[in-house]
């Protein structure tokens, strides 16, 4: 596990931008340049699983979830993704379908870039093209480091792994510790790590009776995080960077 290493001075611990520091103010102009704007409501869907691709689908503002559907019919969100952040299928060849869905989470605005635009503009502008593809291979660690963590360390692990990563994307510092501020049901959490509500439930409860977590306000603030970082194993601490260890 991949947990940001939290500086208790500071009044925020989210991490923000998706794209924004892999893409140089020039080259964010010219992505701006490729996008048409649209705006979402909570709840509709950018596209569902098994859908053709071709667009990218890059988030303004609001949030958006991304999910997948097992064979047995049970949903896992792969990711709660916000200002700054891509969606979509690039880079595959021949005829590319969606693996997963996208939800909007919160009312959304979403530049969409159809893929044949972004080729043309990264085959003729190699500095464009390699600051996407360090972006694209973030991507890439990020996913890897969050099945590492649901296969590696269990039930529990995936869980105090998934509010460490919920705290550097959403959290704020207060009197009492790291205050998530994203309002997520248990439901929306046992998607996250592949498991059942009342799974969920049992392990919360258990840490709020070690004193590791507590509520307020319907949010959660984690109190001892480091009992988190012991949980999941991580092997980062103390250096970690925030940028993989997000949700």
């Amino acid at each position: 596990m991949t947990a940001h290493c939290m500086e208790q001075k500071t009044k925020s611990v989210s991490s923000g931008e998706g794209n924004k520091p892999f893409l140089s103010k020039t080259n964010f102009d010219k992505w701006s340049g490729l996008m048409t704007m649209k705006t979402a409501a909570a709840g509709t869907r950018l596209f569902w699983e098994g859908e053709p691709a071709g667009k990218l689908y890059y988030i303004q503002s609001g949030r958006v979830k991304t999910k997948k559907t097992t064979e047995d019919g049970k949903d896992l969100i792969l990711s709660v993704l916000g200002r700054g952040d891509l969606i979509g299928e690039f880079g595959a060849y021949g005829d590319t379908t969606h693996s997963y869905c996208a939800e909007v989470y919160e009312d959304a605005e979403i530049g969409v870039v159809q893929e044949r635009d972004l080729e043309a503009l990264l085959r003729r502008d190699g500095e464009f093209a390699v600051e996407f593809m360090k972006w694209i291979g973030l991507m890439n660690r990020i996913v890897q480091s969050k099945f590492r963590d649901l296969l590696l360390y269990g039930k529990p692990g995936a869980l105090a792994s998934t509010l460490i990563r919920m705290s550097n994307t959403y959290g704020t510092l207060d009197k009492d510790g790291i205050r998530i501020e994203l309002k997520m049901t248990n439901s929306d959490m046992a998607e996250l790590i592949g498991t059942t509500r009342e799974s969920v439930n049992r392990m919360l409860s258990s840490l709020k009776e070690e004193g590791t977590i507590s509520v307020s306000d319907n949010r959660i603030v984690i109190r001892r995080i480091d009992d988190l970082r012991r949980v999941c194993n991580c092997p980062s601490y103390p250096a970690c960077p925030k940028e993989i260890c997000r949700l």
